[in-house]
């Protein structure tokens, strides 16, 4: 659906040459938390970018509206493969899955609703994708970070899966991508302790 406006995110192609397409998460009330409603935006505006022949590269980040109302400032843009990219100091690239969202529904609900069935796309699209983070990557935000070929981490940036603090574990392929990417014990500690690593 070229043209549909989104609401939990923007997109738009930059660079020296429009070859890298800009993904900024929006919804900064909620820290980016990511309801169905963002996945969904997210898996469209990747679908956009992934068929467009100009775009070489994606990028994934959080937006400066979230940064609205914390304490501290903006550093100035940073260059990121030809891209200006905002760098807040504490912006959440997202921090986790809207849990207001799923808090009443079911193991059944889920399963066989195929409630995160949308959350793979940012590892089958077949152009770079790099996660721009400096700030909170926590739960699912940490998890989207992941499934990119890529993080770009900030000085700010923290990772976590705290999901144990709810009595649950990461639920998108968590606790396989976090134990490659750290190795198993720092997995393990930080999936069964819901303690943060900094970048």
């Amino acid at each position: 659906r070229a043209g549909t406006p989104f609401q939990y995110l923007t997109m738009q192609k930059t660079g020296t040459r429009q070859s890298v397409g800009l993904i900024q998460l929006n919804r900064p009330q909620a820290l980016n938390a990511l309801c169905e409603g963002l996945m969904e935006e997210l898996r469209r505006a990747l679908e956009a970018l992934e068929s467009d022949p100009q775009v070489g590269a994606i990028v994934i980040t959080g937006s400066q509206k979230a940064f609205a109302g914390r304490a501290g400032g903006l550093s100035p843009p940073q260059s990121f493969l030809g891209v200006r990219v905002w760098c807040p100091t504490l912006l959440p690239f997202a921090a986790g899955a809207d849990i207001k969202e799923m808090q009443n529904k079911t193991f059944h609900e889920c399963y066989s609703s195929s409630f995160l069935s949308g959350w793979d796309k940012v590892s089958t699209v077949r152009k770079p994708i790099i996660a721009a983070v400096n700030g909170y990557a926590l739960g699912g935000g940490c998890e989207l970070a992941m499934m990119c070929d890529i993080i770009y981490a900030g000085e700010k940036a923290q990772f976590g899966q705290p999901e144990i603090l709810l009595g649950t574990i990461p639920g998108a392929g968590g606790t396989q991508r976090l134990t490659r990417a750290v190795g198993k014990s720092l997995a393990m500690e930080m999936v069964l302790t819901g303690e943060r690593i900094s970048a």
